[in-house]
């Protein structure tokens, strides 16, 4: 193990804590040889700091009104940015020499420890706008002296999109065309939404992706899972992420996670997110006892192989039904209206 290096991620509250306990799975189960770390706000419930810290060699509270005189003073400038400041604590762990910071909405598919190998700062392109990078990975090196000009620049300029990405771009304002060897490849930060818009270019490289990370508003525990079933469902406001990540990481979350908060919470009902017979896995009854077989089930095949294949129900209702909600803007992204069925008509047809 890497002592001095680190995985870095952010927890606000207890939805992002369960994105990291499960980016902290993803990563022990990749065999990372690296320290994690996650630092967490003073919204996350002490059940989940319990589960942190049994995934996490570190967890810390950061708070950026507790943390000196430089972001206090920044924060009295910019209150907006208050969880932009959180994030950029991270450069305040000099006790490592070099390390990656990931969102907690990403999932590792594979080893990624060769990130270490990069300087500060790399990242990949956003795909929204390729000459900035996207925030949610990056390689830095701690320091006290860039943590203070960052808080510093974050006080004096702001952010142009009003979140961490923007202030770091600001700061970082060569990287699109400084050192093309800290330009990460898109692998590594494959954005979720990114897919639909070169389905193509997905298709061809999607299978060699390191990390995935799910952009947008919804996030994967917006979602709700069957984990008897592996049916994913929820009311998908926007275009979803591709329906095979979107299973893994309800697959490893169900199977690695769960059991980790149930053990918590004990006696005390908590929504797992997972549906039909275990919504109340805080008794222990029958249902706790079935999710613990799945999930050693559902563990060891996600450790085996992380290409996991959504299967959609059966059309349910009429075809003029079906055309009404299109025209309505409530097509069934999950389900029959996938851009996985939609490309397999068109296939068909074209043939």
């Amino acid at each position: 193990m890497a002592k001095d290096q680190a995985f870095v991620t952010l927890a606000t509250n207890d939805n992002y804590a369960r994105g990291a306990m499960v980016l902290g799975r993803s990563l022990r189960n990749h065999n990372t040889t690296r320290q994690l770390v996650v630092m967490i706000g003073t919204q996350v419930s002490q059940p989940s700091k319990e589960v942190l810290e049994k995934i996490f060699d570190e967890v810390r509270l950061v708070d950026v009104l507790d943390s000196g005189d430089t972001a206090h003073l920044a924060l009295m400038k910019r209150p907006d940015l208050g969880i932009t400041f959180t994030k950029l604590h991270c450069w305040a762990l000099t006790h490592y020499s070099k390390c990656v910071f990931m969102d907690a909405d990403t999932l590792v598919l594979q080893n990624i420890d060769e990130l270490f190998d990069r300087e500060e700062l790399s990242a990949a392109p956003d795909p929204g706008w390729p000459d900035c990078f996207n925030s949610g990975v990056f390689v830095f090196k701690p320091s006290n002296e860039t943590y203070g000009r960052l808080l510093e620049y974050c006080a004096e300029h702001g952010s142009f999109d009003g979140g961490d990405q923007g202030v770091l771009n600001g700061y970082f304002s060569n990287w699109a065309t400084a050192d093309i060897s800290k330009h990460l490849p898109f692998i590594y930060n494959l954005s979720s939404i990114a897919i639909y818009t070169y389905l193509p270019a997905f298709k061809q490289y999607g299978g060699n992706a390191k990390v995935v990370h799910f952009l947008g508003e919804t996030k994967p525990w917006s979602y709700t899972f069957d984990p008897t079933t592996q049916m994913v469902s929820g009311d998908v406001k926007e275009a979803p992420t591709q329906h095979s990540f979107l299973l893994d990481w309800w697959t490893l979350y169900s199977a690695s996670v769960v059991p980790l908060l149930a053990e918590e919470y004990g006696d005390q009902a908590f929504d797992s997110g997972c549906v039909a017979s275990v919504t109340e896995l805080g008794d222990p009854g029958p249902s706790s006892d079935l999710l613990l077989q799945v999930s050693s089930q559902k563990e060891a095949e996600w450790k085996g192989s992380s290409q996991h294949q959504y299967h959609p129900a059966e059309p349910s209702m009429s075809s003029e039904e079906r055309k009404q909600k299109w025209e309505q803007g409530q097509a069934d992204y999950m389900g029959m209206d996938s851009f996985e069925n939609i490309e397999k008509k068109l296939d068909a047809f074209l043939k």
